[in-house]
């Protein structure tokens, strides 16, 4: 469904939201550690994530990535979504046919629209400071 800069982009964020609500800011190491992925591919992720107002980063020796706390809750799933994949994930084809629409549908295209727009709605309604909340109390984890 995401690509897997995506998925990346989203637990990066959620791993920068929790700390930053402790006041810490994380290093890039530290960051593709935590979501198991690549410095470098982590490095263009955060990057866009920069680049789109998600997370700022902080030059220097006490520097890395941090999210004003502020802010936290103001930044919904479908910010980060847009940033590192587009809006594609609410139009694209189900199966993945490069054409389809309405007058050229594929054979899940009435089924997966209603998937597209619960998709879009849990998106555009959820926060990081709600995830990043179940991350800290040990709700939810962002590796197993």
């Amino acid at each position: 469904m995401f690509s897997k800069a995506c998925e990346y982009g989203i637990k990066a964020s959620i791993f920068i939201a929790f700390n930053s609500y402790e006041g810490k800011r994380v290093s890039l190491k530290a960051i593709a550690k935590e979501i198991n992925s690549p410095e470098a591919f982590t490095a263009k992720i955060l990057q866009d994530l920069v680049k789109n107002d998600v997370i700022n980063s902080v030059k220097g020796a006490y520097g890395g990535f941090e999210i004003e706390k502020l802010n936290i809750s103001k930044i919904k799933l479908s910010k980060i979504v847009n940033a590192l994949d587009g809006d594609a994930i609410y139009s694209g084809c189900g199966l993945g046919l490069h054409k389809c629409d309405e007058n050229h549908p594929c054979p899940v295209h009435d089924k997966f629209k209603s998937i597209r727009e619960e998709l879009k709605s849990m998106l555009e309604n959820t926060n990081l400071e709600e995830l990043a909340l179940d991350v800290k109390s040990g709700i939810s984890f962002l590796k197993v």
